[in-house]
C-alpha cells in the first residue's frame, strides 16, 4: 500500500511534469480510460491529410467482471510534427477521453487481453494472448462489431494456435519476414506456429491456405476462416514445441531477418536463442542474463548482434548475440540503471539504431540512445548533473502509474503510444497518452543550435529598430 507521502511524490512529480509539456513535447494526446489496458499497438495507417494521419491502434479493456473484457479497434488522429500549438497541448483534463481517439469496433474477447501483437505483412490481423493455453487470431477488419454487455457470447477467434500445456498468458510475437507466431508460457515451453498451416474450410477445395501472399486487391496476407459453416474455430497446430527454460517463458522475440531464430526470457533468469533448423534445443542459453527474472526482450531490427533485455532487478541489459557468456553467465555490453522499479517493456525504435525505449513498475517511459554512452561530453554532463545515467537522454513522466506496454509508431518517426495501470494511484482505470518529444531534443546538437541561430536571427529581424 503506497504511503501518503508516497503518493503526494508521485502528484508533485505529475504537476511538475505537466508544467514542462510545452517545452519538451512535439505533440501529446491524453486519453482516460475506465477499464486498464495491459496492451498498445498500432495498427495500419488509413490515410494522411495535411496537418495529421489517421491511424489504426489495439487496445484492449480489461475489466471487472461487470462486462466482458474486449479486444477495441480505436481511430487515432495522429498531429504532423511542428503542427500543434505548445500551449494547446498541455491544456487536457486527465479525467476526459482525447478527442483525437475514437472508438471504431469492440471485439469481445473470450477472457481478459493480456497481450496484443500485429502482423507485420497485414497489420489488420492480431493475435492475442488471455489466461489460457491457446493464442487467438483475429482479421479485425472481418470481425463483426460487437456491444460488450453483461452475459453478451464472446466473439469468435478466426483461428486458435494450440500446443501449449499450460496457461501462455505474456510472451507473443509476430515474425517480420514470414506469417509465423511464436509464444511462451507457464509450461516453461517456446512454440512456433505458421498461420499458413491451416488450410480453411472454405478454401479446401482449391487447396489455399487462410494467409497467402496475393488473396486480395492489396497484395497483403489475409485469413479465409471456414467459421461462416462452424460455431467452433479452427485450430492450428504447432511447427516445433521448443525447451530449455525452467521456469515460465515471460517475453519471447524473432530475428528481424529469420523466420527460424528467435530468442526468448523468462523466470529463470535465462535469456536463450533458438534456430528451428538446428533442432528444438537451445542454441545458446545465457544463465542469470540478470539478477532477477526476466519480464521482456527485443531484438534490434537495424543491428541483428544486439539483444535488450529488461528484469525484475529494475535494469535494462543490452548483449551481443556473439559474445553473450563470460565464465558460463551472462557479459552483457551495457547496463542502463535509470529504473526506480521492475522494467516490463523493452523496444527499439524503428528509426534510430542505437535508441530504445524502457518502461516500468516506476511510472516511467525511458528513452536511451547506446551511442551516448562512454561518449567524454555526455560523462562530462552526466557528472555534472550527478543524476542522469548514461545513455538516457529523455524521460517521459505523463504516467502516475506503472507503465505495461508501449509501441513506436513505425509509420510516423519518433511518435510513441503508451499505457499505465492507475489501480494504484487513482483507483482504477488506465491512461493512454500518445506522444512525440520535441525534435530538438534528439536531433544533431550543431543542426540544433544553427535552427536556434536562424530563430533569433528572424527574432532580431522583427523587432523594431531603437530610434536615434
Amino acid at each position: 500500500m503506497r504511503e501518503r507521502g508516497g503518493k503526494a511524490t508521485v502528484d508533485e512529480r505529475y504537476t511538475q511534469w505537466k508544467s514542462l509539456v510545452p517545452v519538451l513535447y512535439d505533440w501529446l494526446a491524453n486519453h482516460n480510460l475506465v477499464w486498464p489496458s495491459l496492451s498498445c499497438r498500432w495498427g495500419p495507417q488509413l490515410d494522411q491529410a495535411t496537418y495529421k494521419n489517421r491511424q489504426r491502434l489495439y487496445l484492449s479493456e480489461q475489466t471487472d467482471g461487470s462486462v466482458p473484457n474486449t479486444l477495441v479497434i480505436a481511430n487515432c488522429e495522429v498531429v504532423k510534427p511542428r503542427v500543434a500549438a505548445a500551449e494547446h497541448i498541455s491544456q487536457f483534463n486527465e479525467e476526459a477521453r482525447s478527442p483525437f481517439v475514437k472508438k471504431y469496433k469492440t471485439i469481445i474477447h473470450p477472457g481478459e487481453v493480456n497481450r496484443i501483437r500485429e502482423l507485420p505483412q497485414n497489420s489488420k490481423i492480431v493475435a492475442t494472448h488471455t489466461d489460457s493455453p491457446d493464442v487467438l487470431i483475429w482479421d479485425v477488419e472481418a470481425q463483426p462489431n460487437r456491444h460488450p454487455m453483461l452475459g453478451a457470447t464472446e466473439s469468435r477467434p478466426d483461428l486458435i494456435l494450440t500446443g501449449h500445456q499450460e496457461n501462455a498468458e505474456f510472451a507473443l510475437a509476430m515474425c517480420p519476414t514470414e506469417p509465423f507466431v511464436l509464444s511462451g508460457g507457464k509450461d516453461k515451453s517456446v512454440v512456433l506456429w505458421s498461420i499458413n498451416d491451416h488450410i480453411s474450410s472454405l478454401a479446401e477445395s482449391s487447396s489455399k491456405s487462410p494467409v497467402s501472399s496475393t488473396p486480395n486487391s492489396s497484395g497483403k496476407p489475409s485469413i479465409k476462416s471456414g467459421n461462416e459453416k462452424s460455431s467452433d474455430s479452427t485450430t492450428v497446430g504447432p511447427r516445433g514445441v521448443y525447451q530449455g527454460h525452467e521456469d515460465t517463458v515471460e517475453d519471447v522475440q524473432f530475428c528481424p531477418s529469420s523466420a527460424q531464430e528467435f530468442c526468448s526470457v523468462g523466470d529463470d533468469s535465462c535469456l536463450i536463442l533458438w534456430d528451428a533448423r538446428v533442432g528444438t534445443s537451445p542454441v545458446v542459453k545465457v544463465e542469470k542474463a540478470h539478477n532477477a527474472d526476466l519480464h521482456c526482450v527485443d531484438w534490434n531490427p537495424h543491428d541483428q548482434n544486439l539483444i535488450l533485455t529488461g528484469s525484475a532487478d529494475n535494469s535494462v541489459r543490452m548483449f551481443d548475440r556473439r559474445n553473450l557468456t563470460s565464465g558460463g553467465v551472462g557479459s552483457p555490453i551495457h547496463k542502463f540503471e535509470g529504473h526506480k522499479a521492475a522494467v516490463l517493456c523493452v523496444q527499439w525504435s524503428p528509426d534510430r539504431a542505437s535508441v530504445f525505449g524502457s518502461s516500468a513498475e516506476d511510472g516511467f517511459l525511458n528513452i536511451w540512445d547506446y551511442e551516448k554512452v562512454g561518449n567524454k561530453k555526455e560523462r562530462s554532463a552526466t557528472k555534472m548533473s550527478n543524476s542522469s545515467p548514461p545513455g538516457l537522454f529523455f524521460q517521459h513522466a505523463g504516467h502516475r502509474d506503472k507503465v505495461v506496454d508501449f509501441h513506436w509508431n513505425a509509420s510516423d518517426p519518433w511518435t510513441i503510444v503508451s499505457v499505465s495501470d492507475d489501480c494504484g494511484s487513482t483507483g482504477g482505470g488506465g491512461t493512454l497518452q500518445i506522444w512525440r518529444m520535441s525534435d530538438l531534443i534528439y536531433r544533431p546538437e550543431e543542426e540544433v543550435l544553427a535552427e536556434l541561430e536562424k530563430f533569433k536571427a528572424h527574432i532580431l529581424s522583427c523587432s523594431p529598430s531603437p530610434k536615434s
